[in-house]
């Protein structure tokens, strides 16, 4: 893959809330290289979901059908962001989880959660800006758990008006998902009419 990188090592307790709102609006993202080294990137090819496009298994359509989870929004933004980056390697250091929380303090930035009565299983969160939502990181405790997490997120979606779903980069999981690469500048094109529009998550 040809990936294209704007990189700018900077300690992370100096980013602001305006620098990564920003970012997202001009087709960047960070990733903690160290606790305190953000690397931001801006790849081409991009990946996205197309709404329309999304692939939903057959088995997590069953799980949603049955009710196994009790999926909800923002009911706990801070314990998903948690364990989304609790694993062995994570570009999701403790500046950037207050960061992101301050964003969802907000009204930027949204988590999708999968419960099985009080116990959170599963999750997702990203940031949504205009019509544009981009996704960050997921995690599952129960299997297919964030599986059905991106099923709601994308009806919901789909219901609010947005047009755009950035998945970053691709890998197996998100091409699962229906994820495709396009040309940087046909993202930002695509991010330019995404970001005007009026939606509201």
């Amino acid at each position: 893959m040809n990936a294209f990188f704007h990189l700018m090592p900077q300690p992370s307790k100096l980013v602001t809330l305006e620098q990564l709102l920003e970012a997202y609006r001009t087709g960047f993202f960070p990733m903690a290289e160290t606790e305190h080294v953000v690397l931001w990137h801006s790849p081409d090819p991009r990946a996205i979901i197309p709404l329309d496009h999304a692939h939903i298994a057959r088995s997590v359509r069953v799980l949603i059908r049955k009710g196994v989870f009790a999926v909800r929004r923002n009911a706990d933004f801070e314990k998903v962001i948690h364990h989304c980056a609790s694993r062995p390697y994570t570009w999701i250091s403790q500046d950037l989880q207050r960061l992101y929380c301050r964003l969802h303090a907000l009204g930027y930035a949204h988590s999708v959660e999968a419960w099985q009565g009080e116990t959170l299983v599963g999750g997702l969160y990203g940031v949504a800006i205009g019509g544009a939502f981009f996704g960050e990181s997921m995690f599952s405790h129960v299997s297919n758990a964030a599986k059905v997490c991106f099923a709601h997120l994308v009806e919901h979606l789909r219901q609010q008006g947005f047009t755009l779903l950035d998945t970053q980069y691709a890998n197996p999981f998100t091409v699962s998902l229906g994820a495709i690469e396009i040309p940087r500048r046909a993202y930002l094109a695509k991010l330019t009419e995404a970001i005007a529009q009026p939606c509201v998550f």
